[in-house]
């Protein structure tokens, strides 16, 4: 081989190599804008974080590292006020209409998006059109409603009338047209009912759809504050979000303690999206939503 041969070799992939690279231009504008989104969305988490291990004196000094740290407004949230039968509350409304939620809007969703029975394509306009009212509109009426029924300030009042939401029906429609007509026709050979077809074949294959709904609910009804404070009145049934809101006139404008209590009560939510993050991620991506 040549010296000129030998020197085109060594000198080609070298040359080729900068046509493959893509521009960085372009990315590192994301990679900055991205960057930019969290620490804005970040920022005030860490905010209430740090200011809740806070004293009342320093709570609005506007420092983010906090100069002396005090674990007392989290002994005063759990001693001097019912902040364990608040998160109780919160819990068991959240818990149960999450549960119950789930299995109706299956349900309905699979009659409307697997079964052929007249009416049925008005019946979901019908259902999909409420998405449009918001809950302040019903609200009076709704209150009306629930006096009307003798529910007024118990548990039905907190998790009866939140049981009914659209959005869920919809997701689970739009999630059941893209199963396999085949997998359900196998099993009506076979000779299962729609009960069967629906719990043995629809419901497993509904995991991560119902997974990802299953963390919406709950963290609607956990964040709920405009209907628990219309429904309730007593002491025993007031939940987590209504009773931080009455720190600032039971107890006073003590902004150390109504953010520790807010810390407290944003470490379920935490929770709950770190361990289902990736099943919302995937429900969305087949559930036909762009």
């Amino acid at each position: 081989m040549s010296s000129d041969t030998a020197t085109l070799v060594r000198t080609a992939p070298a040359a080729a190599g900068p046509s493959r690279r893509r521009p960085l231009g372009p990315r590192a504008g994301l990679v900055a804008l991205a960057i930019a989104l969290a620490a804005v969305s970040i920022f005030p988490v860490l905010w209430m974080i740090t200011a809740s291990v806070k004293t009342r004196a320093t709570v609005t000094d506007g420092k983010l590292i906090p100069t002396d740290l005090t674990w007392d407004n989290f002994a005063y949230v759990f001693t001097e006020v019912p902040f364990a039968r608040w998160l109780f509350n919160s819990f068991i409304t959240a818990a149960v209409i999450t549960v119950v939620a789930l299995l109706f809007h299956s349900m309905a969703a699979y009659a409307l998006a697997r079964l052929k029975f007249p009416g049925r394509d008005g019946i979901f306009v019908v259902i999909f059109s409420t998405l449009l009212i918001t809950a302040p509109v019903i609200l009076i009426p709704l209150f009306i409603v629930v006096r009307t029924l003798g529910m007024l300030d118990s548990y039905a009042a907190l998790i009866v009338p939140p049981l009914f939401n659209a959005f869920g029906i919809f997701l689970l429609r739009q999630f059941y047209l893209g199963i396999p007509k085949e997998l359900e026709e196998a099993a009506i050979v076979d000779g299962c009912g729609y009960w069967r077809v629906y719990w043995n074949v629809i419901l497993p294959l509904s995991r991560p759809i119902l997974s990802a709904l299953s963390v919406f609910f709950f963290l609607a009804n956990w964040n709920a504050f405009a209907w628990p404070l219309v429904a309730t009145n007593s002491e025993a049934l007031t939940v987590t979000q209504v009773g931080i809101a009455s720190f600032s006139t039971q107890y006073g404008a003590n902004w150390n303690y109504v953010l520790a209590a807010a810390v407290v009560a944003v470490v379920p939510m935490l929770a709950l999206f770190l361990v289902f993050q990736r099943q919302m991620v995937e429900s969305i991506k087949t559930s036909g939503l762009k």
